[in-house]
């Protein structure tokens, strides 16, 4: 059971924290736009990635100079640019609409979107593959595992009530000033999180 805790709470800490891919399940739950196709597949990847990185990828990258390298500049670039593109939302003059009316998102194009915002971030690699990856495998053979299911946990549980939850602030966030308010969040946690990998 400590091996499972641990993973949960090390799981749950790295999920929740602002990023693309929970400002994404985010925006598709308050527009009630395949919130199921996205919650799945955010999970889907999630279960993946931290069976990859508690098999032995993640020691590997973390003794990789090279590797570590290329993880942490790949990941601030991409930060700072999400973290541009939020603020530009937030300033400029159209603001994401949660209203019922909206055009309905193709199912193709949510399925590319959402993989395009949790296997094109290099941040996602670092969380799962690489730091749970790395503290999972020194759990020793058994623990790992039961490790690596409670951070499984942690992101089922978080992206089912992100995704499904997020109609309860609909009307808070039906007014456009809410967005461009979120998005300035985005955008400051973002570039944040882009500066800490560099540094």
């Amino acid at each position: 059971m400590s091996f499972y805790l641990k993973g949960l709470g090390l799981g749950a800490g790295l999920i929740v924290a602002i990023g693309s891919q929970n400002a994404h399940v985010l925006r598709m739950g308050l527009k009630r736009q395949h919130v199921g196709l996205t919650v799945l597949v955010c999970i889907v990847c999630e279960v993946l990635l931290i069976s990859i990185g508690v098999a032995g990828v993640g020691t590997m990258v973390e003794r990789s100079p090279f590797l570590l390298a290329a993880a942490r500049w790949g990941g601030a670039l991409f930060l700072a640019w999400y973290g541009l593109r939020a603020w530009r939302a937030a300033f400029g003059r159209h603001a994401l609409d949660a209203a019922p009316q909206r055009a309905e998102t193709g199912t193709r194009d949510a399925l590319l979107t959402v993989l395009a915002v949790t296997l094109l971030n290099p941040h996602v690699y670092l969380d799962t593959v690489v730091l749970l990856g790395a503290v999972g495998g020194q759990q020793g053979p058994e623990g790992k595992w039961l490790f690596a299911l409670g951070a499984m946990t942690g992101a089922m549980t978080w992206f089912v009530l992100l995704g499904f939850g997020a109609r309860l602030l609909a009307p808070w966030f039906a007014r456009p000033s809410a967005w461009r308010m979120l998005d300035a969040v985005i955008g400051v946690v973002m570039l944040g999180l882009a500066i800490s990998l560099v540094t």
